[in-house]
């Protein structure tokens, strides 16, 4: 198994009497795509927001390559090197679409890492081709569809040069063409491109998604949550038999193909 780099240890969080998330714990390897699914309402949203510093966890922690990042504010968070999109994509709509990745490059830790180009909008630019939508750059992100909004977020994200990138729904709303284009740009990233260049490794990375389907195809493990808790973790392939993910869902067998 690829070397863990980021776990979770009991990770809890209530909202009055509401457990939202409860005593989650789990692992990602260096090398791993981890998928993160569940019903709605079963805490997934919350239990990242408390990982990328949004929120605070009432109890447990959070350890990044063998740090306590658990009380890390979200910008705190991001120069250490986890970067997340979000299912709400807030773009700066009057903004150029490069503009809005530029708000990323301008990190003290992008600026770091991003030694190979010398100019921020450079930099921006080759984010926005990596992901497909380069030819736009120049125009307002109010213009943008549904499915560029997506890959603008990643664009956002990656320009952070993360290590561990956190995916709320990246096929969300997408067609079906679309959703192939995104998966794609994805495992390239994991891969080592980046950019438009070939790194030694790309970002480990945790996504939440409902297109379960598509999701099994690109992630190297799963933990299912249900009511806030962790109801099961393993293989895409061990997921979709496992008769507690069955019930939490529709009582049929997770389609993994």
């Amino acid at each position: 198994m690829a070397e863990t780099f980021f776990e979770a240890h009991g990770l809890t969080k209530k909202f009055g009497g509401l457990t939202a998330v409860k005593d989650v714990s789990f692992t990602i390897g260096r090398e791993e795509i981890v998928g993160l699914i569940g019903p709605n309402g079963a805490g997934k949203t919350t239990l990242i927001r408390c990982i990328l510093g949004i929120l605070r966890s009432d109890s447990g922690k959070v350890l990044f390559k063998g740090k306590d990042i658990t009380r890390k504010r979200s910008w705190e968070v991001v120069q250490l090197g986890i970067a997340g999109t979000f299912q709400v994509v807030k773009p700066f709509r009057r903004l150029p679409i490069i503009a809005n990745v530029m708000v990323g490059c301008l990190s003290p830790r992008a600026r770091k890492r991003g030694e190979w180009v010398k100019r921020c909008e450079v930099k921006a630019r080759d984010a926005l081709e990596f992901v497909g939508i380069s030819d736009m750059a120049l125009e307002p992100a109010s213009v943008l569809s549904h499915g560029d909004l997506k890959r603008l977020e990643v664009a956002r994200a990656i320009s952070t040069e993360p290590e561990l990138l956190i995916l709320d729904e990246p096929f969300g709303g997408l067609s079906p063409a679309e959703t192939e284009l995104m998966a794609k740009s994805i495992r390239r990233l994991h891969k080592g491109g980046r950019f438009g260049r070939l790194h030694s490794e790309g970002p480990a990375m945790l996504i939440i998604e409902h297109k379960l389907s598509e999701l099994m195809k690109i992630v190297d493990r799963v933990v299912v949550l249900n009511f806030g808790e962790v109801i099961s973790q393993g293989t895409p392939a061990e997921i979709s038999k496992d008769p507690k993910v069955i019930e939490a869902y529709t009582g049929k067998e997770v389609l993994i193909a």
